[in-house]
């Protein structure tokens, strides 16, 4: 079977889908190696792949930012940081991604390279080679689809797709706007290119990059992306990728209280800021537990995602409300089924988790993609748009209500469902790869790329 290498920006929300999809080629046979953060070899071994980890110069620990760029902490939340993001976290790193992709290549032949769509060295590696003297280079779209279109607003701040051709013209010049305040970015970034011997072609940088990739595969379904009649020709919808299967760690132990507030007509609010950005419980968790504390129609359910998320909630409201629990790890394609709204952070993942359990959203989206994912919540129906990442206890209690009120939230909610339970990405993506045809050195070489970058580990 085909040789594969799977890369990953290593931080937790681009390495845990491609983490899934490394897991599941590995089952089926495929012999796989991971190349991400060094914090990941462990679930990258227990997950039975090879581990290459990335060079320092192209690795950082997402859990505290704050450590490895001290510089990025003098720039201001909102554009500013996400200019720089896109400039030291994003591109600085590619001429180190490439020479290690150089290297693995060369120690291991594979007949495909699958990235998360930030992983930019993956892009330069398909611009870099022609399509026959290289693998195929396959890009995962684990945020909403960035490329500019005639047909939406610039992509970042969160703006629905124009209604009339009044509104057409307003994004257009906007889109120049952007653009021209985003070149030092792009400038910045074609020369991290250049740095690897590559050219960026000119033009939008998100275009340029996502049309590099032979196939560029978005985790999510027509039905969740703003109809485009300019997509680039290699992008294709490939559903939500499934939650990774539970750990066996014992449910917490009010558990059994979920289906006795279905039994007693009490409606189920869960809210979480995801498994990332958590650290500040005061963004979410708290505004949703002061919004919705007492309330004896209501059992709120907050998901910290972290293991000292109960006790930093309990210290910033003082007490839990009589109707609230909290648990810091909890599965989630367990207790969504149980919800009747899903108070997020905008999480593109966690999000098409809540809409595959036909559960409807407030979403309050404030940085990175958040906002577009929060538009399209919006857009499609699904729940309701705070348009702010700090929500106020009022805007959450009045948020919740309506979702809660209007029957159509579900009802939009439950048709996605459908629509996405009518996709399986993983299999999409097992099914192209098998499709690959093998480079002769993959073809004759023995197939245990894992077997072989453990042990060098060893």
């Amino acid at each position: 079977m085909p040789k594969i290498i799977v890369a990953a920006t290593p931080a937790a929300g681009h390495t845990g889908p491609l983490l899934r999809i490394a897991g599941h080629l590995a089952g089926l046979g495929h012999d796989v190696v991971f190349l991400g953060g060094a914090r990941f070899a462990e679930p990258v071994a227990a997950a039975g792949l090879g581990f290459r980890a990335l060079p320092a110069e192209a690795d950082f620990d997402d859990r505290d930012l704050a450590v490895s760029f001290p510089e990025r902490e003098l720039v201001p939340p909102g554009p500013e940081r996400t200019a720089w993001d896109a400039m030291h976290i994003f591109g600085d790193p590619v001429p180190a991604q490439l020479a290690t992709l150089h290297e693995l290549l060369a120690q291991f032949p594979t007949a495909a390279l699958i990235y998360d769509s930030l992983f930019l060295g993956g892009a330069a590696l398909a611009l870099e080679r022609k399509a026959g003297d290289r693998p195929a280079v396959v890009a995962v779209g684990t945020f909403p689809v960035m490329v500019g279109s005639r047909d939406t607003a610039p992509f970042g701040p969160g703006l629905l797709p124009p209604t009339d051709e009044t509104e057409r013209a307003r994004y257009a010049a906007l889109a120049e706007q952007l653009a021209e305040r985003g070149r030092p970015v792009t400038e910045h970034v074609r020369r991290a290119f250049a740095a690897a011997g590559v050219e960026l072609p000119a033009g939008e940088r998100a275009r340029a990059v996502t049309e590099a990739a032979d196939h560029f595969l978005q985790l999510t379904v027509p039905g969740f992306e703003y109809p485009r009649g300019d997509l680039p020709a290699n992008l294709r919808f490939v559903g939500a990728l499934p939650l990774p299967a539970p750990d066996g760690a014992p449910m917490p132990a009010w558990w059994p209280e979920l289906t006795r507030a279905r039994a007693e007509g009490r409606k189920v609010v869960v809210v979480t800021q995801g498994t990332a950005a958590n650290g500040d419980v005061t963004a979410l968790l708290a505004p949703t537990v002061h919004a919705l504390a007492d309330r004896p129609d209501l059992l709120v359910i907050a998901a910290t995602g972290r293991r000292d998320g109960e006790r930093l909630l309990a210290a910033e409201v003082s007490r839990l409300p009589a109707n609230v629990r909290a648990a810091g790890y909890v599965p989630f394609d367990a207790l969504l089924p149980h919800a009747d709204v899903l108070v997020s952070n905008g999480g593109y993942g966690g999000v098409h988790t809540a809409l595959g359990h036909g559960v409807p959203l407030v979403v309050a989206g404030g940085s990175e993609d958040k906002p577009e994912v929060a538009a399209r919540v919006e857009w499609t129906g699904t729940g309701v748009n705070l348009r702010t990442g700090r929500p106020s206890a009022e805007a959450v209690a009045a948020a919740v209500e309506r979702v809660l009120t209007d029957p159509g939230y579900r009802r939009r909610a439950e048709e996605l469902r459908t629509e996405l339970e009518a996709y399986r990405a993983l299999d999409v993506i097992a099914d192209l790869v098998a499709g690959l045809t093998p480079t002769p050195a993959d073809r004759t070489e023995p197939a245990d790329l894992a077997g072989a970058l453990a042990a060098e580990a060893g």
